[in-house]
């Protein structure tokens, strides 16, 4: 899937709100109302991740989930990454 251009990944942006560029990547940051909720939220994406081979780098800290995606073989985001983060976002809610 090829790497998307400024303008396509702006109009992919503007329907994920919260979602920034992030130099070659897209990302986002989660708050939750405990750890707990933070990690059943990362479970979450794990079983995303998998079922698509496409997983994301995340950090967590404490209540507090950052997720970051690009596509490494194409050197930034693609398709596939902005099909990621919405699944992520149904994931939140």
């Amino acid at each position: 899937m090829p790497k998307l251009g400024d303008d396509e990944l702006t109009t992919a942006l503007s329907g994920l709100p919260g979602w920034e560029r992030e130099g070659d990547a897209i990302a986002k940051e989660y708050k939750f109302d405990s750890f707990r909720d933070a990690i059943a939220f990362v479970n979450r994406i794990a079983d995303i991740a998998d079922a698509a081979d496409h997983h994301p780098e995340m950090t967590n800290v404490y209540n507090r989930v950052q997720v970051k995606y690009w596509t490494h073989t194409e050197g930034g985001v693609t398709g596939k990454d902005v099909d990621a983060a919405r699944q992520v976002e149904a994931a939140a809610k």
